[in-house]
């Protein structure tokens, strides 16, 4: 990915063998659900970096991306990590979102223990694939259920590992209770967990702007702002009203509509988008005039530097991911990552970052 130009990631569905193929790990792909592609196999962040600060479930794995710095031979490979708690309750604060959402960077010089130095092959291998992958080339184990690292047995086989009690317990009912017995078929069947989200590529390309796609978007936008300033007119008539307040309140709904306006016209030349890529260059495309970070809202990184922006999810990604509920469904307006504008070296580790939860105002 560039650095300097924004760059759009759309979803593709998952068909194919070699589509499949692309989303293993040493193809350093860009994804979205199932389990986590893993760039460096040592010190994968434990159960309790990936657990929800808000109800203490384990997160699901929502996406990742490869994002290599041209000029950093230490991050020749460099992938970001995003995971989501699957309740929506947990959704609920907006800004900092508090363990909800959790982002991990983590990087490779060129020379590594885990992936050859030449490019990875463009062609996929003739031999089938196995469905899925719980064991890394380092023979670490991963959980069965999430595909996160698997600390925990199974005290009965000793083959199923899992990153948590309730996912041991979740993997029971689903179907181990009677694999279990059958330890040599643990991989090969594993049942559906209802836990990780839908899995898709993301096909990445540069954005380009075309203003003629966008003149019915500010037409509607002239429309609301005409009915807005109609309303405040009929509302200064009235001698029984505050004309303070209300000055107050078109100002807030002018700004909040100019903002709404321009997230609008970006989206509508590629309405499909679900990231907005551009590190430490243009910033967020925000939905609302409200709760739009400060700088001082930005906390600085492990290392004592700055953040700088990176990329951004956009609503469009709810619709992929099947997360509906009856009750209550995963939701936000936008999400804002923000990574060390050094991009520091810590080695292997997984380097938690910092994101930025935007809801859509009421006002828009």
């Amino acid at each position: 990915m560039a650095s300097q130009r924004v760059e759009l990631g759309f979803v593709e569905e998952v068909t194919t063998a070699a589509a499949a193929w692309r989303l293993l790990s040493d193809q350093f792909p860009c994804k979205v659900g199932g389990r986590p592609a893993w760039l460096s196999e040592a010190c994968l962040p434990g159960p309790s970096e990936l657990q929800c600060g808000v109800c203490g479930q384990p997160c699901a794995f929502l996406l990742q991306l490869y994002a290599p710095l041209q000029d950093r031979p230490d991050a020749f490979h460099r992938s970001l990590f995003l995971f989501g708690c699957r309740q929506p309750p947990c959704y609920r604060p907006a800004g900092p979102a508090p363990g909800s959402l959790r982002v991990f960077r983590n990087q490779l010089p060129r020379k590594n223990d885990t992936y050859s130095y030449d490019p990875p092959c463009e062609e996929p291998p003739q031999e089938e694939l196995p469905c899925i992958n719980l064991q890394l080339k380092c023979g670490m184990k991963l959980c069965r259920v999430c595909g996160c690292l698997g600390p925990k047995t199974c005290s009965k086989c000793h083959k199923a590992h899992y990153c948590s009690k309730d996912h041991q317990v979740r993997d029971w009912k689903a179907g181990h209770k009677l694999s279990c017995l059958q330890p040599d078929q643990l991989d090969i069947a594993i049942p559906d967990h209802k836990f990780i989200f839908p899995e898709y590529e993301i096909v990445i390309e540069p954005e380009e702007t075309d203003s003629s796609n966008v003149s019915e978007t500010k037409l509607d936008d002239l429309e609301k702002n005409e009915e807005l300033t109609s309303a405040a007119n009929i509302h200064e008539t009235s001698e029984s009203l505050d004309e303070m307040f209300l000055e107050a309140m078109a100002k807030h709904e002018t700004q909040d509509d100019k903002i709404f306006q321009k997230f609008k016209e970006k989206i509508s030349l590629e309405p499909e988008q679900i990231i907005r890529y551009c590190r430490n260059g243009e910033g967020p495309l925000w939905i609302s005039g409200e709760n739009i970070p400060q700088e001082m809202d930005i906390p600085n990184c492990i290392c004592g530097g700055k953040r700088v922006f990176e990329f951004q999810v956009m609503p469009q990604l709810l619709n992929h991911l099947k997360a509906d509920s009856l009750a209550e469904s995963i939701d936000w307006g936008t999400l804002a990552v923000y990574t060390c504008a050094e991009n520091c070296n810590r080695g292997n580790h997984y380097t938690e970052e910092f994101i930025w939860k935007q809801d859509i105002s009421s006002t828009v």
